[in-house]
């Protein structure tokens, strides 16, 4: 790995879980939260608060960034640089990002740091997690900069990506966001961080809307994330729904990778030579492999089945130079994505299905 702190932390198949959860109080979504994963809690996203949403819950404090109504479920974010003061508001934002990366401790009062408003569940975990007996690690997450660079638009439809400007403020932005909320997490409790990046459009790349995205465009802003990440002392995971060019990222400075395995395992078994030297540098792959997207395949499921599946993919895998211990020893258990659409029953199965079958493999190999 590429953070100092990855020599104080070994997966050894413990439950993680991706942050979104389907209720309304945070309170509640701490107590699933611990009880499934009292090794590696995060803390939860409320999807149902506008606010909470992936787009709006990082984007204050990047001023290309223009909000509108976003505390109604009608609201949306655009980018206009056009704008009158726009110049000003962006050299203030650059004085101020240049600012913090010589001084850190600046970082709580700085426009990187999350209100409470847009995070109640991290202020809560925070003061909730200290002194907690099981806890081996933390996990944060940050809406990645592909995806929040993708999801705006300026008011003809251009995605933010494709302009310059736009581009650099958002993944700085995005990138010092996740070092204040690495640094947060720390002071929170003595163990390590994780800290998530989730990159959901990623699963775009490929198609015709990003035909003249580079394979090394990508891979620099992940990696620009992921130093932050690892300059606030943390490790730095991607998460992304459904499939990508997953090569980019095993040949990134990310330290942990979690993929859909129940849905799209065969993409990643395509590339096992390059799997193979992720993990020969220490990484952590985190494995998706209990259903998220329908109610009926969580409801099928089952611990035997969910098992059995993660002995067959994992021994693509192994070999004379990693067996299935040493392979479980860099493997997390997780869903193959946030519950935040699900009803609460199936929620609440898939949480149970992610420690249950942790379990089972941790007590066959470990």
């Amino acid at each position: 790995m590429t953070s100092a702190t990855a020599d104080q932390f070994t997966a050894d198949g413990l439950p993680v879980l991706i942050g979104s959860v389907p209720l309304t109080d945070h309170a509640e979504a701490l107590e699933w939260i611990f009880a499934a994963t009292p090794e590696i809690p995060l803390w939860p996203q409320l999807p149902h608060n506008p606010l909470e949403q992936m787009m709006p819950q990082f984007s204050e404090g990047i001023p290309c960034i223009v909000e509108e109504e976003i505390d109604t479920p009608e609201g949306r974010l655009v980018f206009d640089i056009s704008r009158p003061g726009f110049e000003e508001a962006m050299l203030a934002f650059y004085e101020e990002y240049l600012a913090v990366l010589e001084d850190p401790t600046l970082l709580d009062s700085s426009r990187f740091a999350v209100s409470r408003q847009r995070a109640e569940g991290l202020y809560l975990f925070c003061e909730a997690v200290a002194g907690r007996q099981e806890l081996r690690a933390t996990k944060g997450q940050v809406t990645g900069p592909f995806t929040m660079l993708t999801g705006i638009k300026d008011r003809a439809g251009r995605a933010g990506y494709f302009d310059e400007t736009v581009r650099d403020m958002v993944i700085k932005g995005i990138a010092i966001k996740a070092a204040w909320q690495t640094r947060m997490l720390a002071q929170a409790a003595d163990v390590p961080v994780l800290m998530f990046i989730d990159e959901p459009a990623l699963a775009g790349l490929g198609s015709s809307a990003f035909i003249s995205v580079t394979d090394e465009e990508i891979r620099d802003m992940i990696n620009e994330v992921a130093d932050a990440v690892h300059q606030a002392g943390g490790l730095a995971g991607i998460h992304v729904c459904a499939n990508t060019n997953w090569s980019i990222l095993l040949g990134s400075n990310i330290d942990i990778i979690s993929f859909d395995a129940h849905g799209f395992f065969d993409r990643m078994a395509a590339l096992k030579q390059e799997v193979a030297a992720f993990l020969d540098r220490g990484s952590i792959i985190a494995w998706g492999g209990v259903p998220t997207s329908r109610v009926e395949d969580i409801e099928q499921e089952t611990v035997n089945s969910l098992t059995g599946m993660f002995k067959r993919q994992m021994a693509t895998f192994t070999g004379p130079e990693r067996d299935m211990a040493a392979l479980l020893s860099q493997t997390l258990i997780t869903p193959s994505c946030g519950t935040g659409s699900l009803p609460e029953a199936a929620a609440q199965r898939v949480l149970s299905l992610t420690r249950e079958t942790a379990s089972a493999l941790r007590g066959e190999y470990l």
